[in-house]
This record gives structure tokens, sequence and C-alpha cells, in this order.
């Protein structure tokens, strides 16, 4: 789709939703609006989206992006608006055009978002002295401060590198994308998926939703039982 005099980009976005799309790629997200586009489809009107970006670094694809959607009015939070970025990007790859002209992909990164975890303790109940009670009170403290001041909403990691000519695996696929990849999968793409995780990282145990259960399936072969093979009819 593409943006009139007389139909924007959002209207056109608002469209989108009420289709039956899977993919949306979104050309160039050189804009504020472009960038808070990108974000709606991502969140709800799509599987998934493509879009090119032109950060030289993760972490600076994080805060374009985040001070985008400040700019763009969508957020006026500072860490709500980054809590959004990291929660729709999954992959990064990085392409690269080096002095003689050659262009090749650098590295694919992977967005690994920090989940909050309740670590708080109700211990004080249990104290019996004024000076424990206060002790397990302080220790809640600084939990609190250290959640409040942690600025860490994500981490990244490098999946693939480019080194001297040829691609190197550098570190496994978290265990959240495997899943979400295996789940978009036909049976002969997850069969060969599998294979190529257990021979490059030797990830055995594989996770897939059956029935609205997560259900762990080991990978190693099972033994076949002796016995005749049954006569064909």
């Amino acid at each position: 789709m593409r943006e009139t005099e007389t139909v924007s980009g959002q209207e056109c976005l608002d469209v989108q939703k009420k289709t039956d799309g899977s993919v949306n790629i979104i050309g160039e997200v050189a804009t504020d609006p472009v960038a808070s586009w990108m974000i709606q489809s991502a969140q709800v009107a799509s599987k998934f989206t493509l879009f090119t970006h032109h950060a030289k670094t993760f972490p600076d694809l994080v805060t374009a992006l985040r001070n985008s959607m400040l700019r763009a009015g969508v957020f006026r939070n500072e860490r709500t608006a980054e809590e959004q970025v990291v929660q729709v990007l999954n992959f990064d790859i990085h392409l690269v055009k080096d002095f003689r002209g050659r262009r090749y992909i650098e590295r694919v990164t992977e967005c690994i978002p920090v989940e909050e975890k309740n670590e708080y303790t109700f211990d004080h109940r249990s104290e019996k002295t004024l000076e424990g009670k206060v002790n397990k009170f302080f220790d809640n403290a600084t939990i609190y401060f250290s959640k409040t001041t942690n600025k860490e909403l994500y981490k990244y990691v490098n999946v693939l590198e480019y080194h001297d000519g040829t691609y190197v695996l550098t570190n496994p696929i978290s265990d959240r994308n495997i899943r979400e990849m295996r789940n978009n999968m036909d049976d002969s793409d997850i069969g060969e998926f599998d294979k190529f995780l257990e021979r490059v990282w030797g990830i055995k145990q594989k996770s897939y939703f059956d029935d609205e259960e997560l259900v762990s399936v080991s990978a190693e072969p099972t033994e076949k039982k002796r016995g005749r093979k049954p006569k064909e009819n």
C-alpha cells in the first residue's frame, strides 16, 4: 500500500488489519510515523513484520526506534517505549558494503527481552524480632530500587557472524524463538530444523504446543522392538 494526498499511511494500516495478510513489509523506517506503523503492524496486524533500517549497531536500532515512538507521541515514557520496541524485535540481519563494493550479511543478531521477575520476600512475617523484620524490609527495598534503576530491558547475542570469507554460528537461538519458529513450520521443515539444532548446537530437547499444553519431546531415537514384520494383504 502507498499513502496518497487523501489517504494517510495510518488509514492504510487500519484497513490492512482487517485483511487476511500474514506478513507486513515496511520498505524503509526512516521517519517517526513509519516507525509507529511498524510497531503497530508487528504487534497486532500480522504474523510477523519485515522492515529496513540504517542503524549501525543493534543498540542504535533500539534507541532510534524508541526515540521515534516518543517523538511521534505514541508513548511519553522512555522505558515504556523501549519495552514495546524490544518486544517486536526478534532478529536483526545486518548487511554491510565494504570499500571494494561487496555486499554481504555481516551478522544475524537475536534480541532477548529481559523478563521481569517477582523476587520480593514476605519472610518478615515469620521474624520474631524487630531487627529481623527491619532487615527483611531492607532486603525488599534493595530489590525494589534495583528494579527501578535498572535500565537493562533486553540482551542481544549474535547467532551468526561473517569471519574471513565464511559464516560462523556463534550462539544458539533462544528457546522462545525456537518454539515460535517450529510452530510456524510444516512437518518436513520441523524435522530438518530439529536435525540442524542437534547437529550445530547439540539441542536435543524440543518443545511444541499440543492442545494448548507445553509438551517436552526428546529428539533421541527410540529403540525399535524386534518382531516379525506384518504381512501385506
